[in-house]
């Protein structure tokens, strides 16, 4: 019998990209604005942020993420209050399904955070430029990428958009407790430690601690975090305590003295030496560089 095959069609086809950008700013950033014939979506992954548009001046909270059409202008500043963490994805896109996005303000789901994550994570393994260069005009690919990156940049993105749309059209839909690779029960107790760990970011957390107010075994919970972050549950609750510092010094209203009091360090030195381990610099040298980008004109 012979067999036929049939052609799949693609509801969101990306073309091409233009930049994949993750910003840490100050809480007295601002960006004057631009337009471009191409897509572009803002997400607010900390803090929050101005954005205006043709259509207004719009506040954008934790976990909210706008979109502009092409030639739409737009700016984005911060509110003074926060110093807000960032994404900003643009990109050529002419299926017709993107007329649904045109000037939405959406709040991302559990899988769409999770999509947004590996997409900035493949995109440090396949771009070679900053991705917190706001004055980039042409990213870099990387020459020693991992096999297949660029192809997981694309489609991590597309299934991004697709998640978005279905959602909104079809809300009797529910996704697969298996969606993306890890039982649903799995991703609830993973985010129920996080906001633990948010919780208590100001402490000294063990992983008994953790294990007990939690009522999950250490190795169930080491595996649980290696699965999700590869990593162990306290080295990522040392790079939380660091991002949130990284924050405290975008907002500048206290010194690194008092950061470290207020994220529960035994000393300053102690808080330094984490700091540099972690980020690759000092806290004296991060404030520099955060202000020295801030303050360059396009």
């Amino acid at each position: 019998m012979p067999y036929e095959s049939i052609c799949l069609e693609k509801s969101i086809d990306i073309h091409k990209l233009y930049s994949i950008h993750y910003f840490e700013y100050r809480n007295d950033f601002h960006f004057a604005g631009e337009q471009h014939d191409f897509w572009e979506f803002q997400c607010v992954d900390k803090g929050e942020a101005l954005v205006q548009t043709d259509e207004g001046t719009h506040l954008l909270n934790r976990g909210q993420i706008i979109f502009h059409k092409p030639n739409e202008f737009h700016t984005l500043h911060a509110t003074g209050k926060t110093a807000p963490n960032i994404v900003v994805v643009s990109f050529d896109c002419h299926s017709p399904a993107m007329n649904f996005l045109e000037n939405r303000i959406l709040t991302l789901s559990d899988t769409e955070r999770t999509l947004m994550g590996m997409l900035i994570a493949e995109a440090r393994r396949c771009i070679a430029s900053p991705l917190d260069d706001p004055y980039l005009a042409k990213m870099k690919k990387r020459s020693d990428c991992l096999f297949g990156s660029q192809q997981l940049v694309m489609g991590y993105l597309e299934q991004l958009l697709i998640s978005m749309i279905r959602r909104l059209t079809v809300p009797q839909l529910t996704a697969p407790a298996n969606s993306l690779g890890s039982p649903k029960s799995h991703s609830d107790l993973y985010n129920k430690i996080i906001c633990y760990l948010e919780d208590h970011i100001r402490e000294y957390v063990s992983i008994e601690d953790i294990c007990h107010d939690n009522l999950i075994g250490r190795s169930q919970l080491q595996k649980l975090f290696r699965e999700y972050q590869q990593c162990g549950v306290i080295e990522f609750f040392s790079k939380m305590k660091i991002e949130y510092a990284k924050q405290l010094i975008r907002e500048n209203q206290m010194n690194f003295t008092q950061i470290s009091d207020f994220l529960g360090y035994s000393s300053i030195h102690y808080f330094s030496r984490q700091f540099k381990k972690i980020s690759g610099m000092t806290p004296s040298e991060y404030a520099s560089s955060i202000k020295a980008l801030s303050e360059r004109k396009e």
